[in-house]
């Protein structure tokens, strides 16, 4: 296995870090994570534009240009012979003494890491998943504004903890004022009285770049969507629920702490539909001539 490192592609035996680095120390630094297929990277512009935003907002000068972050990341797809595959990029603080002063670290550290995509069981799909909703609530938008995709994820963490105590997969988590806001690494939806509800981002929660085109496949395909703040009474009574994300795509639900449902015609025509639009996209990238992935 190969790791993009700063400058350079390394093994993974010499793709270290220092003990010093602010990533480590304190969390101080921002991600992306993407999926590959067929050798090209989807929706890599929106991803790359929100590493900026988040990058933006904390400060921190990402030391490569686009096309570079672009060249970084096919390159080490290409060193480890993938073409189906899940990448992630991290730029932290870099390294730097001890201290929360981030003007101690001199050069962020870039890395880019990428694994084969591992499918889901297709019982997820059919059956779905089970949720629980966690006592553990979303860091308030106002102490950690939640459009910067930080590595600081101990309150996710704190979350999953509980969802693994009850054998549910995916954590729901609540905002400070009680209203469904995403999961622990999902963004959630489900069907009520006919109309596809989401949670907004005035909830506090991170604009996901698969929730975003799910929201545009359903209004495209003749869905009511409704944007707002829901009690969780109000995921209980839903007829079908579904999460999304970069990787799981569009993922049903079949129980949330003793309240069950049905994988239902919703989320599998969304699912169909995003997997349609991910074929028109690959298509479109390879049809545009010299091109990274060859």
């Amino acid at each position: 296995m190969y790791v993009y490192l700063n400058n350079k592609i390394v093994p993974l035996s010499d793709a270290r870090v220092s003990v010093f680095d602010h990533g480590f120390l304190y969390g101080d630094g921002i991600y992306e994570t993407m999926r590959v297929y067929d050798g090209v990277v989807f929706m890599l512009d929106e991803h790359i534009e929100r590493l900026y935003r988040s990058a933006s907002l904390i400060g921190l000068n990402i030391p490569k240009r686009i096309a570079d972050i672009k060249i970084s990341i096919y390159e080490t797809l290409k060193a480890n012979s993938l073409t189906n595959a899940y990448v992630r990029l991290t730029i932290s603080r870099g390294y730097g003494p001890i201290g929360l002063d981030p003007d101690l670290c001199k050069e962020p550290t870039f890395v880019v890491i990428t694994n084969e995509f591992k499918s889901y069981p297709r019982s997820y799909y059919e059956e779905g998943i089970k949720l629980t909703i966690a006592s553990v609530r979303r860091n308030s938008k106002e102490a950690l504004n939640p459009q910067i995709k930080s590595l600081n994820f101990l309150n996710n963490i704190l979350a999953k903890i509980e969802a693994k105590q009850v054998d549910a997969y995916e954590a729901i988590m609540l905002n400070v004022s009680g209203h469904l806001a995403e999961g622990t690494i999902s963004n959630i939806f489900f069907m009520k009285d006919g109309i596809l509800c989401t949670p907004s981002i005035e909830c506090g929660i991170l604009d996901g770049i698969t929730r975003a085109l799910v929201i545009d496949l359903a209004l495209k395909n003749g869905l009511e969507v409704k944007e707002g703040r829901f009690a969780p009474e109000e995921l209980y009574m839903a007829s079908e629920v579904f999460i999304t994300n970069t990787t799981m795509e569009v993922m049903p639900v079949s129980s949330i702490d003793k309240t069950e449902f049905k994988a239902g015609e919703i989320s599998k025509l969304l699912l169909k539909k995003y997997r349609q639009e991910v074929n028109g996209y690959v298509k479109e990238k390879k049809a545009e001539g010299p091109s990274l992935w060859e």
